[in-house]
C-alpha cells in the first residue's frame, strides 16, 4: 500500500499582528498574527520551498512525478507542476498534474498519487500545496487568512501507510471565487459552518471510523482542516474526539492558508507520532475528504528539513499594514515592464530553473552561468553540468538604490555568494535587511519570481540571510 516517505512544511518569514490589520481599519481584531509571503512570493515559489524541505536527503532523481494543489496559481492557462519540478531539479520523464478549483484539493492530490502508487503505474509522486489568497482590505477575511505551503512524498517504501479512503460530495455553501474576482467571498458564516463544513467533514470522518471499526479513543491524532478552530472543535467532538487529540491548525500563528493546511498539518503531527499510532485526517472543501494514517515506525529527524516547526520558530514581525499592502500589491503604483524573453527562459532552464553550473573537466573550476570556455584555463567546451548547492557565505556585496529604473529609498543588496561544494553566483538578496550584510555572512538560495515581463511570470534564484530562531 502507499505510503508517506518524507514530508515537508515551507511558512513564509514575515508575519504580521492581526491588531496592526484592525488598527489600519478601526474593526475588531482577531488575536494573533498571520503569515505574509513577501512581494517576490507566490504559491508556485512557496511550493518549490515546501518541496525542497519534504526532498532533504531525498534524491530528486529517483521521484516519478510532482502534483501541485492550490487555488492561487500563478496562471489561468499554463501547467505551474512542471515548473515546481524543473526547479526541484527532477527528471523530465515524470508525471506533473495542477489540482485545483477547491479547498479541499491537497487530499485530491493526495489520493490520486497514493492510486498510481497503488497500482504500480509510478513508484513515488511528491505532492505538494501551497496557496497566497487574498482577503478584501477592511474585511475580517484578511485577518483570518495566511499564507504558507505544505509538501509529501508518497512512495512504495515509507514509515506510515495511507489507507480507508472516504469522500463526500456534492455542492455546499462555502467560500469561492469567480475568475474575475481577486479576494476570497463568502455566504453568512453560520449557514456555511452548519450545513456545509460540518456536515461534510463529519459525515466523511464518521464513514472512515465506521469502515475502519475504530472508536474514537484509538485515534492518537486528528487532523481536521477548518477555516478556524471554534468550527473545528465543533467536528471534532461531533466524532467523539478530545481536545488533546486534535492536532494545531496553526489559526492564531499563521492562519487559515487554504489548501496547504491538511499537509502543514500533518507536517507537524508526524514528527510527534509513536509505532502504531493511528492519525485521522479530515480535508474539506466543497464536500470532504477522510483517511488513515497508520504508522508503521517512527519518522527520524533528517539534516536540512527544518520542517514545520523550525518554520515557526523563524520569523520576522511586518512593522505596519502598510509593508503588507505593499507586498500585496493593493497600492497603487506605475508598472514598469521589465525586458523578457520566453526563448531565453526556455533556452537557459539548465541554468535558470535547475540552478546548474559547469564544471570545468581540465582544471576543476565550478563556473556559473554555465560557458563554453573555461575562464580560470581557457579550455573549451570540456565543460561538464552539476548541481550547485543553495548554501553559501558571502564574498562582497553591493546596496543599489536603483530598482527596475527608479530610485527606492531601502537599498537593494546585490550579493556574490561563494558556495558550498565550489561555485560562485550573483544575486539579490531577499528576507533581509540591507544594513545586517556583512562579509562572510551564511546565506541560502531560494526560488522567487521576479518580474512578470513579457506578460508571463519570471522565475529565478535569489538568497536571502539563513533565518535564526526567534526569542
Amino acid at each position: 500500500m502507499a505510503k508517506i516517505a518524507s514530508f515537508g512544511a515551507y511558512i513564509p518569514l514575515f508575519r504580521l499582528s492581526r491588531q496592526e490589520m484592525s488598527d489600519a481599519w478601526g474593526v475588531p481584531a482577531v488575536p494573533g498574527e498571520r503569515s505574509v509571503a513577501n512581494a517576490d512570493e507566490d504559491s508556485l515559489t512557496m511550493a518549490v520551498a515546501a518541496g525542497t524541505d519534504c526532498l532533504a536527503g531525498v534524491d530528486p532523481a529517483t521521484i516519478d512525478g510532482l502534483f501541485f494543489a492550490t487555488t492561487t496559481s500563478p496562471y489561468d492557462e499554463k501547467q505551474c507542476a512542471g515548473v515546481i519540478a524543473a526547479a526541484l531539479d527532477m527528471r523530465s520523464d515524470i508525471n506533473t498534474a495542477d489540482f485545483t478549483g477547491s479547498l479541499r484539493a491537497a487530499s485530491t492530490a493526495l489520493r490520486a498519487a497514493a492510486d498510481a502508487v497503488d497500482s504500480g503505474s509510478a513508484d513515488s509522486i511528491l505532492v505538494v500545496a501551497a496557496d497566497c489568497r487574498l482577503g478584501e482590505p477592511e474585511s475580517m477575511w484578511e485577518q483570518l487568512l495566511g499564507d504558507g505551503a505544505g509538501a509529501i512524498l508518497i512512495s512504495k517504501e515509507g514509515s506510515a501507510t495511507l489507507r480507508g479512503f472516504k469522500s463526500t460530495a456534492g455542492e455546499q455553501l462555502g467560500v469561492w471565487r469567480r475568475s474575475e474576482d481577486r479576494y476570497v467571498r463568502s455566504f453568512e458564516s453560520k449557514v456555511e459552518m452548519k450545513y456545509g463544513y460540518l456536515k461534510s467533514a463529519v459525515e466523511a470522518g464518521q464513514a472512515l471510523l465506521d469502515n475502519e471499526s475504530l472508536a474514537p479513543g484509538d485515534l492518537a491524532k486528528a487532523v481536521i482542516t477548518a477555516g478556524d478552530p471554534g468550527s473545528q472543535g465543533k467536528v471534532a467532538r461531533s466524532l467523539g474526539l478530545a481536545g488533546a487529540q486534535v492536532e494545531d491548525m496553526l489559526f492564531m500563528s499563521v492562519g487559515n492558508v487554504g489548501v496547504p493546511q491538511m499537509l502543514m498539518m500533518l507536517a507537524g503531527a508526524l514528527p510527534q507520532a509513536k509505532a502504531g499510532d493511528k492519525l485521522l485526517v479530515v480535508n474539506n472543501g466543497d464536500g470532504a475528504d477522510a483517511f488513515l494514517v497508520e504508522i508503521d515506525e517512527e519518522f527520524s529527524p533528517v539534516a536540512g528539513r527544518k520542517g514545520l516547526a523550525g518554520h515557526l520558530l523563524q520569523k520576522r514581525n511586518l512593522p505596519n499594514y502598510t509593508s503588507y499592502a505593499r507586498f500585496r500589491r493593493l497600492m497603487k503604483v506605475d508598472d514598469i515592464d521589465p525586458r523578457g524573453s520566453a526563448v531565453t527562459y526556455w533556452r537557459d532552464i539548465n541554468v535558470v530553473l535547475n540552478f546548474h553550473a559547469g564544471r570545468c573537466s581540465s582544471c576543476g573550476a565550478v563556473l556559473y552561468p554555465i560557458p563554453r570556455v573555461c575562464g580560470e584555463c581557457g579550455t573549451k567546451d570540456k565543460i561538464d553540468e552539476i548541481k550547485l548547492a543553495k548554501t553559501g557565505t558571502v564574498f562582497t556585496f553591493t546596496l543599489d538604490h536603483l530598482e527596475d529604473g527608479k530610485y527606492v529609498n531601502v537599498p537593494v543588496p546585490r550579493l556574490v555568494l561563494d558556495l558550498e561544494g565550489g561555485g560562485r553566483v550573483f544575486l539579490s538578496m531577499t528576507d533581509g535587511d540591507p544594513e545586517a550584510v556583512k562579509i562572510g555572512m551564511s546565506a541560502e538560495v531560494v526560488f522567487r519570481r521576479m518580474h512578470d515581463a513579457s506578460s508571463f511570470h519570471n522565475y529565478y534564484w535569489k538568497c536571502r540571510p539563513v533565518p535564526r530562531a526567534s526569542s
